[in-house]
């Protein structure tokens, strides 16, 4: 794992509460320098991506982010990330609500969707997938 990043196994979880994932695909930027280093393989590597942007103190973030994790477990193939915009406030200063969700295909940002909705959520994740 590179220096920096958590991902959940199926033995931890790195937000307390989140669902086991057999899958190594979801991780958890806890820095600046996290978030910056894994857009940059994102963008780099030409992989597709869903970023959930939220803060510890909102409500509708909390509640959204155990469905989040559990997309992780649904589309394999997606790296899922979460980024608190409390622990990484310079790369996340362009963030204006929360929680906010960014679909990158192919590197590139293709879409954005603010606020919450499991349903909406697991749509917008399969139509990018």
């Amino acid at each position: 794992m590179e220096k920096g990043l958590s991902s959940t196994s199926s033995t931890s979880s790195s937000k307390e509460g989140l669902p086991l994932t057999p899958h190594s695909n979801f991780r958890t930027a806890s820095t600046d320098d996290d978030l910056s280093h894994i857009l940059f393989n994102i963008k780099s590597s030409k992989t597709s991506a869903v970023i959930s942007y939220g803060a510890s103190w909102c409500r509708v973030c909390s509640e959204i982010l155990p469905a989040f994790h559990r997309l992780s477990n649904n589309f394999p193939k997606l790296s899922f990330l979460y980024a608190d915009i409390d622990e990484c406030p310079e790369t996340t200063q362009h963030i204006r609500y929360t929680p906010t969700f960014q679909f990158f295909r192919d590197g590139e940002k293709v879409d954005e969707m603010y606020g919450a909705g499991e349903e909406r959520l697991r749509d917008r994740v399969w139509l990018h997938s």
